[in-house]
């Protein structure tokens, strides 16, 4: 019986994700260009490096100094229109749209004394403007008012070339890079505006490739106190290149370089490089994966739960029978809403 209901839910997995048609093979690229603005290229211009060892040099400093690689410049210009604020992207890229960041608030009734809550809410890869509201409303319900932001290169922000976010994640090894710093900064902006608002505990949901965008986050702000990472795992090259829905990145990369050099390219923007830092901050933690993910694969998901019990983490683990894209299906999605939301609505 067990089999049999775990290749009936690998089968629905795969209708699911072969349901988009869209997805494009790319030219693979090392994308030097996109590491002119980072902090680290400063002290090491490109002079003659092989752009592989261009890279990893980049990688090994910026790891060393991920304060600064993920610092900024705070914006100055939040615009809350109705119930859509706006702000510019401390981090400027070739694309108007992309350095326009956009969130939907959801505010909710607070008790006159009580401590304002709130918490930021990170969308998967490729999600519509309209997902992830359903759990902003039902958080705004509880007493927490919700920030659900537009990740780089997705909805408000996709470039008019694009039909999808492939410029968030792609076969263009520094674009990917630059697309992840700019989404941990326009997180912590967007935190900017919390504190700013008078919000006193800050949370953040983070899904999917939200979920890696908020543990960096998180590992270098710590205003961001109760998180939920909903699917969680290890190496960002390591999902890319295993996962199901990323397959045609894979055959991109693939004829190029190595998985290895893969993740060497990917280091700065891989969460178990942070997990120490981010345990000694003390902060609540809810993991959530599900059992039967083919695009987040499951034993880099226990990975990272051994790793948090390893380090004696303040953290509760949720394991969903499910897989990555059936999570966003009934009944599952009221599952992983119940949990996400009761637990944020005890720890905020």
């Amino acid at each position: 019986m067990r089999n049999l209901y775990a290749r009936w839910m690998y089968d629905w997995e795969n209708r699911l994700c072969s349901a988009a048609t869209d997805r494009q093979v790319r030219p693979f690229e090392w994308g030097l260009e996109w590491t002119e603005n980072w902090p680290v290229t400063r002290e090491h211009p490109l002079n003659r490096h092989h752009p592989e060892d261009y890279l990893q040099l980049l990688n090994r400093v910026a790891l060393e100094k991920s304060d600064e690689f993920f610092g900024y410049e705070p914006p100055t210009d939040f615009q809350l229109e109705g119930h859509l604020l706006r702000f510019t992207s401390a981090v400027e890229t070739p694309h108007p749209e992309n350095n326009r960041v956009h969130g939907q608030w959801f505010p909710a009734q607070h008790k006159p004394g009580s401590k304002r809550a709130a918490t930021l809410v990170l969308p998967h890869w490729n999600a519509s403007a309209g997902q992830h509201k359903g759990l902003c409303v039902g958080l705004a319900k509880l007493g927490i008012s919700a920030l659900r932001l537009s990740l780089p290169y997705h909805d408000y922000r996709m470039p008019a070339e694009l039909t999808r976010a492939d410029y968030a994640v792609s076969s263009n090894i520094a674009r990917t890079v630059d697309a992840t710093r700019q989404a941990v900064i326009d997180t912590r902006s967007a935190v900017d505006w919390l504190v700013s608002q008078g919000y006193e505990r800050i949370g953040i949901v983070g899904t999917s490739l939200g979920s890696c965008y908020a543990f960096l986050a998180s590992a270098h702000d710590p205003r961001i106190a109760v998180n939920v990472f909903n699917h969680c795992s290890t190496y960002f090259a390591d999902v890319v290149w295993e996962g199901l829905s990323s397959q045609h990145i894979r055959k991109s990369v693939e004829p190029e370089i190595t998985l290895e050099q893969l993740r060497d390219a990917w280091m700065v923007i891989s969460p178990p490089y942070y997990i120490e830092r981010y345990s000694a901050l003390k902060k609540k933690t809810l993991f959530i994966y599900a059992r039967y993910d083919t695009t987040f694969p499951v034993r880099f998901s226990e990975q990272v739960i051994a790793k948090a019990r390893e380090l004696k983490m303040d953290h509760k683990v949720v394991v969903l029978p499910c897989g990555h894209y059936t999570l966003g299906e009934s009944p599952f999605k009221f599952f992983d809403g119940y949990h996400i939301c009761s637990f944020l609505k005890r720890n905020l």
